[in-house]
């Protein structure tokens, strides 16, 4: 289950967060580094933050898996189960008030899901990761910016109701929770959703 590893990439950040990332698992550079998000698509989310007047160090960024799969592949169930109780241990230490999936397969694993992205990214969801009480709030995964680069936009807009939910709390939130209907998953959107107002803005749940 290690084949593809140089050394283990287990997290980085305060261990007081209020938010925490995570995403699927370490890819080349993470890899070589040993600290996730360190290649382009963590020079993006790096920006993301900066926008919102956050920095890496007062966040906690983290992956699904500790190990990079061979080839970059995705993760396979045993993967998952080896790495699962190592993801919540971190939640459980961290217990961060807003949990933030990057890109699908973080997301479908955190959040229970089947649901496509592009019907629950930018929306909140209550519920319990590793037995601690979190916002869980999916996002695109920053290098469908390098792939689509409309989804930059997508992407900024979402970082500003992750903002909004970190200055506001949940009382941003608004119901009632419906959970989205499972579809294949497909494109991912080259729209942008409408600008996020700072004064009157609410955030859907699902």
């Amino acid at each position: 289950m290690a084949e593809g590893r140089t050394q283990i990439v287990f997290g980085t950040g305060s261990a007081d967060a209020d938010l925490m990332f995570v995403g699927e698992a370490p890819g080349f550079n993470e890899d070589k580094q040993g600290e996730p998000f360190v290649g382009q698509a963590g020079k993006l989310l790096n920006e993301l933050l900066e926008q919102i007047g956050l920095s890496r160090g007062e966040v906690y960024i983290a992956n699904v898996l500790k190990c990079r799969p061979p080839q970059n592949r995705d993760p396979q169930p045993a993967e998952i189960d080896a790495c699962w109780e190592n993801l919540f241990r971190q939640v459980q230490i961290v217990r961060p008030r807003v949990l933030c999936t990057l890109g699908r397969f973080a997301t479908h694993l955190i959040a229970e899901t089947t649901a496509p992205m592009g019907a629950v990214r930018g929306k909140a969801k209550r519920m319990e990761v590793g037995g601690v009480p979190v916002v869980v709030f999916p996002v695109f995964h920053p290098a469908a910016a390098m792939y689509t680069p409309a989804n930059r936009r997508v992407l900024e807009e979402d970082f500003g109701r992750l903002r909004l939910l970190l200055q506001r709390g949940e009382s941003v939130l608004k119901g009632p929770a419906t959970e989205p209907a499972a579809e294949p998953v497909t494109a991912l959107e080259s729209s942008a959703p409408p600008a996020v107002d700072d004064e009157a803005e609410q955030l859907p749940l699902w």
